[in-house]
């Protein structure tokens, strides 16, 4: 069984970056595929994917993680300017990230219309003995 955890913005919008950065690993450290409503800045991706890093151990291998942003390449000058002003209103609230522990996600491809998350072949070998019938 995979476990998705949805983190709306307004749980994550007053934490610092430490905090928002401790939660996320958190998550992920329970085998849960975390989606974010917003996305982090560019320092707290550095410090996820450095403290990430230190924590490294056969049971937990890393992560994988991708964020996604409106398409901005095929909007005419105006809805630039809607999302342009958008974005200084909502800050970064815009997009969605997706973060998981490396030993369950295997990569993250994201195209204008679709999300695939690719799953490692041997998820959940290990984890679970099955039950022999006698």
């Amino acid at each position: 069984m995979v476990t998705f955890q949805f983190i709306p913005y307004h749980e994550m919008e007053n934490l610092g970056s430490a905090k928002r950065v401790n939660k996320l690993l958190n998550i992920v450290k329970e085998d849960k595929i975390v989606i974010m409503e917003g996305r982090l800045r560019k320092q707290e991706e550095a410090d996820l994917i450095e403290i990430t890093m230190e924590e490294i151990t056969p049971k937990f291998r890393g992560i994988e993680l991708s964020v996604i942003y409106p398409d901005k390449e095929n909007q005419n000058a105006v809805q630039k300017l809607k999302s342009g002003f958008a974005n200084v209103l909502l800050g970064d609230r815009i997009g969605m990230t997706i973060i998981g522990p490396a030993s369950i996600v295997k990569k993250i491809e994201k195209d204008p219309e679709k999300i695939e998350l690719f799953m490692n072949e041997n998820l959940g070998s290990g984890r679970f003995r099955s039950r022999r019938r006698r």
